[in-house]
């Protein structure tokens, strides 16, 4: 469209780590070349286990639902996140994502990478057992 793409209705949606994504815009599919974006769904009581973004930002807008974030060395930290609240993730900053709310979390996410899934890195959880 000479410049402009537009992906209505966000397209088909796809599973990680416990988060339902709606399919968003990336490389992939608008030949974007240093960001993406999507909106997460994160059911009532799951858990998106513990897990970095290797070189690349992350931000979120909270929609609908609360959040506990556990984060840094050993996941140490905690930080409840509610409706309108803006979150930013440094790089290399372990987190685990717990929805404590009775409804869906559901959150926009924008990352400072075209290619949003090829730069997660695990990490020790809380609630998965060790892999191996």
């Amino acid at each position: 469209r000479d410049g402009i793409t537009v992906i209505r209705g966000g397209g088909a949606e796809r599973g990680w780590n416990g988060i339902r994504y709606m399919q968003g815009m990336s490389a992939k599919n608008v030949g974007s070349q240093g960001l993406s974006i999507n909106v997460a769904t994160v059911p009532p009581g799951a858990i998106a286990y513990a897990h970095i973004h290797d070189g690349f930002e992350v931000m979120l807008f909270i929609v609908q639902g609360r959040v506990r974030h556990s984060y840094g060395e050993g996941l140490a930290q905690e930080v409840v996140n509610e409706v309108g609240d803006f979150i930013y993730i440094k790089p290399g900053v372990p987190h685990e994502v717990y929805n404590i709310g009775e409804e869906p979390l559901v959150a926009f996410v924008a990352r400072s990478t075209a290619d949003e899934w090829d730069k997660i890195v695990n990490y020790p959880s809380q609630f998965r057992p060790p892999e191996g």
